[in-house]
Parts: structure tokens; sequence; C-alpha cells
């Protein structure tokens, strides 16, 4: 049996086949390793695949036994701390189960030189994301990720080209890009950085009946500027608005897109942990570095 584990915005969520469940961040911080035997012995487990933070400091598909600092340059940074996703991570790494750590896109990742003229992409869930997509939808994706926050990557014959990450574009509901008043209030001193971005979504500056239209254009937006590289690519949306905002990102794209859920990346990476163990070593062209 093989699990992989998303370290969301809002929960923890653990998959395989046929079985899901989720805790939230705050709970996590009590999670054992041997919470898993809810669903299967661990005598039965296979292979784990985790993400961690913004999976910064590697670039390939890696055994846990051979990550420093949980992958990650700095806890510091853009996003929520709690330490839920820190105990998970720590609890997989000594348990002596089979895991692998999936790797976010950044300066270090082989995708698109283009694409670094930021430091950073996606965090690596959507690695997992785009994993599920492609296997439905084959090896030319574009698939925008809505929620707390907006990420959009692009997949062309089965590599990944590059993303949008939050910090950058669209908004998602609670993150977003830092906007000229934003920026004001960080000078002024009146919040940092990284709690300027944890309020530039739209629940904070849209009028409530705006919100759902506002992320709809956005992710439209991202989708649309990553097709100028792949026009042939489909479009996916994934993450808890996808089923809201679906209606007007098809109206705006003037094309049928393929909506779902929250549970997307977990189930993705579920495939990647099985591949990786069946003797993939490559994973839309990441490396494995078992």
């Amino acid at each position: 049996m093989y699990i992989g584990i998303d370290h969301g915005t809002t929960a923890m969520r653990f998959a395989c086949d046929g079985w899901e469940f989720k805790i939230s961040r705050e709970a996590a911080r009590n999670f054992r390793y041997r919470d898993l035997e809810r669903v299967c012995p661990l005598a039965d487990i296979d292979g784990v695949a985790v993400c961690y933070s913004m999976g910064d400091a590697i670039t390939a598909i890696t055994n846990i036994r051979k990550v420093k600092d949980r992958g990650v340059v700095s806890r510091e940074g853009a996003g929520k701390h709690i330490g839920g996703g820190t105990r998970v991570y720590d609890e997989i790494a000594r348990s002596g189960l089979p895991a692998v750590v999936i790797p976010g896109l950044h300066r270090g990742s082989p995708t698109d030189p283009r694409f670094k003229a930021y430091s950073h992409q996606a965090s690596p869930e959507k690695v997992g994301i785009a994993y599920e997509v492609c296997h439905d939808l084959g090896d030319d994706v574009i698939v925008s990720d809505a929620s707390s926050n907006t990420v959009t990557l692009l997949v062309t014959g089965g590599r990944l080209v590059g993303a949008f990450d939050a910090c950058v574009f669209a908004p998602g509901t609670r993150h977003g890009a830092l906007d000229v008043d934003a920026i004001r209030r960080i000078d002024r001193g009146e919040c940092t950085a990284n709690e300027a971005f944890l309020h530039a979504g739209v629940d904070y500056s849209v009028p409530p009946e705006h919100r759902v239209d506002t992320i709809a254009m956005f992710a439209a937006m991202e989708c649309a500027a990553l097709r100028l590289l792949n026009p042939d690519a489909r479009v996916a949306l994934a993450g808890a608005m996808a089923p809201a905002i679906a209606p007007g990102v098809e109206k705006l794209l003037g094309r049928t897109v393929a909506v779902y859920d929250e549970w997307c990346a977990a189930r993705g990476l579920v495939k990647i942990a099985r591949d990786v163990w069946e003797g993939k070593r490559e994973i839309l062209g990441l490396g494995v570095d078992l």
C-alpha cells in the first residue's frame, strides 16, 4: 500500500487507494506515525510520499533519509507556521517507513529558466496535483489550484515547465501578492511582509459578492498566460474553490475545464509513491534519488 501526504495551507491530507482523511494543521501537532495503523498495519505500507513547506532545498524526489533540514532553505518566509506539518514530517522520518520527500519548484528546478525570474514557483503538493491531472488528461496540461491561495502550473510533454506561485499573481481566499497598499503598510511598520501576504486574499480585499468571480478571473488569466507556451494544453482546476470558480473560468477561457477537489494533491502523491517504488526514475521531469 502507498500513502500520499499533502501539506496543505489549512490541513494535512492523507490518501491511499480507496481511503482518505484529513486533520487540521493544529491537530497534526499531535500526530504519531502509528496513527497510520487506522488504515493498515505499518508492515503493509510499501512507500510514502510526503510534502513539507516550500521544498526549496531539494530538486529531486528524494529518500527522506537523505534529506537535510526537511528539504527547505528556511522556515521563514511566505506562509503560516503552525507546527503540524513539521510534526507529520518528523514522525514519518523516524518511523522507518520507506518514504520520499517531494521537492517544490524553484530556481534550482529543471523548469524553463524564464520562470526563474522569481525564486519560487510552486510548493511540493502542487507536483502531486499536476501528476494526478496528467494521469487523467495526458501530458499537456495547465492546472490552477485555487483555495487559500492560487497557484497555476504548466506541464508540456509530461514535464513541468513552470508555475505562478501565490506571491506573484492570482489571489486566493486568504493569501495573495503584495500590492502598493501592502508595501506601504510594511514600510510604516504596521505589519511584516508575511503578515501582509497572509491577508492579501479576496476575503480581506473584495466584497463578499465579488470574491468568487475575482478568483475565477485571476485563475483564468494565469491559465491564459500559460497557454502562450502550450496552446493545446488541456485546462484543469483543483482545490477547495475549484467547483465554485469553474463556470467563471470556462466562460472567460471559452473552453471546458476539468474540475478536481481538495484531495487531488494527496491522490497524486499516492501515484508518485507507487511509481517511484515500481522503478520510475523521473516524474514530470523531476529526478528520483532513492
